[in-house]
């Protein structure tokens, strides 16, 4: 499928599954899949509809998201091995989406072996767009972005370990609780470096 066209399937999968839930959900569309970590109606109608397309254009493709390796963690084995694979992220910030925050986003990336050629992130409410590809930089509603100013003095990064402030050295603050806000941030200089405490397969921005 042509760059364009996946990021119209995002956009018109969040306009008919995502965005009448915002702000609309109730008790029983929201789910803890493990403590503290939450899904809803919306996160799974949302990436079963990417995956319906995604399959179709790509069947001999992998196709992982997050909400199907929370029913079958072992599907994240076949990762290892795919000539092809795609990365589905349906509502990314879910935590934030119950609590009616904007600061959610759709991911998908595509790898083929091991590496990442190509990502999107749609921000529904902010109506931002970032395309990575591989070779070509990254894109925000369509438009290239510069290059990376040098880092702030001192630089500012988010991370979600307790320890956060502001030293002779670094500004550590609250990231934004969705990697899909978070890199665009760090992608635009906003920030300077992102902390995770933990590792999983995601969208991650494609080589040089």
């Amino acid at each position: 499928m042509r760059t364009d066209a996946i990021s119209e399937l995002l956009e018109q999968v969040a306009n008919r599954l995502i965005l009448p839930r915002f702000r609309s959900l109730t008790s029983d569309q929201i789910h803890e899949k493990a403590p503290g970590d939450l899904v809803t109606i919306a996160d799974q109608e949302a990436e079963v509809a990417i995956r319906e397309v995604l399959s179709a254009a790509y069947p001999t493709a992998v196709i992982i998201g997050e909400e199907g390796v929370s029913q079958d963690p072992g599907e994240l084995a076949l990762l290892a091995g795919a000539a092809h694979a795609w990365l589905i992220d349906p509502v990314d910030g879910t935590r934030n989406f119950t609590r009616g925050s904007p600061d959610f986003a759709v991911m998908v990336a595509e790898v083929r072996e091991a590496q990442t050629v190509r990502a999107w992130i749609w921000q529904p409410i902010h109506q931002r767009l970032y395309v990575a590809e591989q070779g070509a930089g990254v894109s925000r509603n369509g438009r290239a972005l510069p290059a990376r100013r040098p880092a702030t003095h001192p630089p500012i990064g988010a991370t979600y370990a307790r320890e956060r402030g502001v030293s002779r050295t670094v500004r550590v603050i609250r990231p934004a609780g969705a990697c899909g806000i978070d890199y665009p941030r760090l992608v635009e200089g906003e920030r300077d470096f992102l902390h995770f405490r933990a590792l999983h397969p995601g969208i991650t921005c494609p080589g040089p």
